[in-house]
């Protein structure tokens, strides 16, 4: 029997370990980032983890509910002093037993996650749904026997012509005592009201509220999950945050999360559960970074793929994993945001953008209200690019939409040195042609490699490994310098010239970084690596190339890079790779989040709601899954930068070596090995 196999997310990081290893161990010997302060004396709880229990067929194991030892008496002194949050363990202090999903959660990891979805800057018409009015509401009359509700409801007609006006509960339990206090003078929030939903009053104060209102803005994706909070009156984003989404744990792509619904009894509950905890929880960052009382956010606005609005909303994703991928609904949702434990005010609400289709939903619905390609003249393609791109194509005469399964190896995932963004991570990279060597930039330093100063930039971090963006840049400056052929092959020291390229086994790698002193990791880019990346990009281009299909062109005019991952990465090397179509360089520009943007623009601006629920009804799904040459166009998009297309811009801005490294031998991919001659 061998020993059993500790897995842990969100790094990917796995391997084998006997009974009775601390899991604090088990990462420590793996490289996977679990702080500890205390040297594992269970005293400072910095390396907490959350053990997964259940069937997953991802990671192929079946994880029992005895994988990890009993809680000890450590864990139960510490649980009883400080508490510890539910489902939680001591990794210095949890051994291995079985097989077992570790998640480390972000405040457990040395090196946090950086949440690269920033705010981007852009003019909104303020409209919002929450508007204050103060009133000034006729006292009672033995000759009148009203209820102050009713003469306050009265009042909002007289001084502020609101009509159809109700109020939940909570404010008529506190309806009184606030009149009174206000000497009949009140300062009432009233939301105006979503599609069949007339206006309700949220909240009331006693005489004139001097502060303001807030709102927030959510952009849940699959990977992370990113909320922007606006004050409802000025329009300012007061606080920006985003933590990783804790959906992970159950797998990185959403086939993955539905896979783990379908296969584990309460599974959907546990991971709607996850997702509904960590928006609460990062509401409640954003309300601590603005200073402000989270009862003072009045309105919320959420964005997010149809699996994770179906998590969200507590349905079994079940039908989004088959044909014909039906939604339980496409429309946009106006709720109380009570109904889904967000720690908002009691009478806060919560609109959801419409969904699309089956696999392209409010998320992409908000990249069109951001971007617009019903309003453009020219033909424009928009990527939202993520573990699932979605893509846009259109102009004024039409709009079509489909996805594309990328997976997650644009994120760090699945490569062999690959991490998530984090300080220490290769972010860009520069080979030079001659020597081969690389330039490196990693996140927490704008000094390359090769600068002075550059060491002690990196000192507290050192280098860790290759986030999204690096290995993009690194693969598409691999294939510039020659290290690798237009089929993916890395070439031998011999065929390319450099000792960085060294036999791995049955193929060839490319050393980027190696720790001369500090016993760092190794880096490398290896041939399973540069097929990880052909697959994504050829997902993805393929998915851009039906839509023109449909449109019988083969260019677009421009294309905008969506998303926070989008933001990031450099058009040239996107083209070099072959991600998106050929196109002059300044037409590629980035639109940032631009899911994150619309859910801004439709929590600011009550009127883009109904704007974005007639754009969603005219754009067109295209199923990739069933058109019959998605899968020509993947083979042909899997070379670097494609097998068919000419790429002419591309090639009248850089060269690209015409080589290939199949020599039908050991190194090739083949598995062949040469024979030795006597």
């Amino acid at each position: 029997m061998s020993d059993p196999l500790v897995i842990f997310t969100p790094s990917g990081q796995r391997g084998r370990f006997p009974v009775g290893t601390p899991i604090l161990t088990a990462a420590r010997q793996l490289g996977v980032d679990l702080d500890s302060v205390c040297g594992g004396r269970g005293i400072c709880s910095k390396c907490q983890i959350t053990p997964s229990f259940g069937d997953f067929p991802k990671h192929g194991v079946q994880v029992g509910k005895d994988a990890l030892s009993p809680i000890n008496e450590v864990e139960q002194r510490y649980d009883n002093i400080r508490g510890l949050k539910t489902g939680r363990r001591l990794g210095c202090q949890a051994t291995v037993q079985g097989d077992v999903v570790i998640d480390v959660p972000p405040e457990s990891q040395l090196h946090k996650q950086v949440v690269r979805k920033r705010v981007e800057a852009r003019d909104i018409t303020m409209a919002p749904a929450v508007r204050l009015y103060y009133v000034e509401v006729a006292e009672p009359d033995m000759h009148d026997p009203s209820g102050d509700l009713e003469r306050l409801l009265a009042a909002l007609h007289d001084q502020w012509q609101v009509q159809d006006i109700s109020a939940d509960l909570h404010i008529l339990r506190a309806l009184q005592p606030v009149l009174r206090k206000g000497n009949w003078k009140v300062t009432c929030a009233v939301h105006q009201g979503d599609g069949d939903t007339g206006a309700r009053i949220t909240q009331i104060w006693p005489g004139f509220h001097e502060g303001s209102i807030y709102g927030v803005a959510i952009d849940l994706g699959s990977t992370t999950i990113a909320a922007h909070l606006c004050d409802l009156q000025s329009g300012d984003v007061v606080a920006t945050s985003g933590i990783m989404n804790p959906q992970i744990r159950f797998g990185e792509d959403l086939m993955s999360r539905v896979s783990y619904s379908m296969m584990n009894a309460g599974g959907a509950d546990e991971m709607t559960a996850a997702v509904r905890q960590a928006m609460a929880d990062l509401i409640g960052q954003v309300a601590a970074e603005a200073q402000i009382n989270a009862d003072l956010i009045l309105d919320s606005v959420i964005v997010c793929n149809p699996v994770m609005h179906h998590l969200l909303l507590g349905i079994d994703p079940f039908e989004l994993g088959q044909a014909p991928f039906a939604l339980a609904t496409s429309d946009a949702l106006n709720l109380n945001a009570a109904s889904l434990d967000l720690g908002l005010h009691a009478g806060a609400r919560t609109y959801i953008l419409p969904c699309i289709a089956g696999h392209v939903g409010a998320d992409a619905a908000a990249v069109a209200l951001s971007e617009a390609p019903h309003k453009s003249r020219d033909l424009m393609l928009v990527v939202d690019v993520g573990t699932n791109a979605e893509i846009l194509l259109g102009n004024t005469d039409k709009v079509l939409a489909c996805s594309s399964p990328t997976g997650p190896a644009f994120e760090g995932a699945q490569i062999s040195s690959g991490q998530r963004a984090a300080p220490g991570a290769i972010e860009r990279a520069r080979i030079d042609p001659e020597t081969k060597a690389p330039r490196l930039q990693v996140i927490g330093s704008d000094i390359w490699s090769d600068e002075p100063g550059f060491d002690q930039a990196i000192a507290a971090t050192g280098i860790t490994g290759i986030c999204g963006s690096g290995i993009i840049e690194m693969v598409a400056e691999m294939r510039i310098a020659g290290i690798v052929d237009a089929a993916g092959l890395i070439g031998s020291p011999e065929q390319t010239g450099t000792d960085r390229c060294f036999l791995d086994g049955r193929t060839y790698s490319y050393l980027v970084w190696e720790a001369s002193k500090d016993g760092g990791p190794k880096i490398t880019v290896t041939n399973r690596d540069i097929r990880e990346i052909q697959m994504a990009k050829a997902a993805l281009y393929s998915g851009a190339r039906l839509l023109m299909d449909k449109f019988e062109v083969d260019q677009v005019d421009r294309v905008v890079l969506a998303g926070a991952f989008g933001a990031h990465i450099s058009p040239l090397h996107a083209m070099v790779l072959g991600m998106i179509p050929d196109v002059a360089l300044d037409k590629v520009s980035s639109a940032g989040n631009a899911a994150g943007t619309g859910a801004r623009i439709a929590l600011l601006n009550r009127d883009a709601r109904g704007e974005i629920e007639q754009v969603v009804r005219q754009i067109h799904k295209i199923e990739t899954a069933i058109e019959p040459r998605f899968q020509e166009h993947f083979v042909n998009a899997s070379a670097i930068p494609n097998a068919v297309e000419p790429f002419a811009i591309l090639n009248a801005t850089v060269t690209l070596p015409d080589l290939s490294f199949n020599t039908g031998g050991v190194g090739d991919g083949s598995g062949r090995r040469r024979r030795k001659g006597r």
